[in-house]
């Protein structure tokens, strides 16, 4: 098999694997926001192909467990390392272990008015140029009064696994957020729209809304549309479950 084959072979194989090992997130990008000192978070996410593929076969769904912890006793400067395991189906299940971590820092922390920013990476995994997209990113944040929180940053990743369908790096791109609190409706009740750039499985655009059932356990329930069907699969429905241990 040529080598150009194999790597795409590889990277169809991990298409499934486009959700990642989460940090503290929207519905599918890294968030600003970062678990407080000694807190514990745990997230159980899936998600479920919304259609058939073009072979008449339906995509592997992917279930991903793991747990988030705060690790810095700042108000200004917080951190958070964690691990999932990920499990679609696919050769990938063999090496189910996915490492993340993120620093930031709260709005008005670097100066008066000045934005969250946060700076992580995520998707570590343990297989050498399988599994291990490796991926880095910085991010900003922004309430604005009423309108929402707007994010934006940059992601950089392994350029041997994050491909499009022809085998190209697909390795960079842009990452962009929204989310609000509809308080009009109840506290409970959060929106949020992101999207991650590029052409490979990770490329998406993300629709969702999430219920705090306890201060300390929501669901997100959303939708997910991937930039490059081709890499990717179909379209994909999520359900995130988050709990707050302690």
């Amino acid at each position: 098999m040529k080598k150009n084959t194999l790597i795409i072979a590889l990277t169809l194989c991990l298409a499934p694997l486009a959700a990642y090992a989460t940090p503290s997130t929207q519905i599918w990008i890294p968030s600003t926001d970062v678990q407080k000192y000694k807190s514990v978070h745990l997230n159980v996410d899936n998600y479920v192909s919304s259609e058939k593929e073009a072979a008449g076969n339906w995509k592997a769904p992917l279930l991903m467990i793991g747990p988030t912890v705060g690790v810095l006793p700042y108000e200004k400067v917080k951190a958070e390392v964690g691990f999932d395991l990920m499990r679609s189906g696919l050769a990938a299940d063999s090496d189910p272990l996915y490492l993340h971590a993120k620093i930031g820092t709260p709005e008005g922390a670097a100066f008066a008015g000045s934005p969250a920013f946060a700076l992580g990476g995520y998707n570590f995994g343990t297989k050498k140029d399988v599994t291990d997209q490796n991926v880095v990113y910085g991010l900003a944040a922004r309430n604005i009064a009423k309108l929402g929180r707007f994010s934006a940053g940059y992601f950089s990743g392994n350029d041997k696994v994050l491909l499009d369908e022809k085998g190209k790096k697909a390795n960079t791109g842009l990452l962009l957020a929204w989310d609000r609190t509809i308080s009009e409706v109840s506290d409970k009740l959060w929106v949020a729209v992101d999207y991650q750039g590029g052409d490979s499985a990770l490329g998406a655009l993300n629709f969702g809304l999430a219920w705090a059932f306890t201060p300390d356990t929501s669901v997100i329930f959303g939708y997910d549309v991937y930039n490059n069907d081709k890499i990717a699969g179909a379209n994909t429905y999520t359900v995130q479950l988050d709990i707050n241990l302690w």
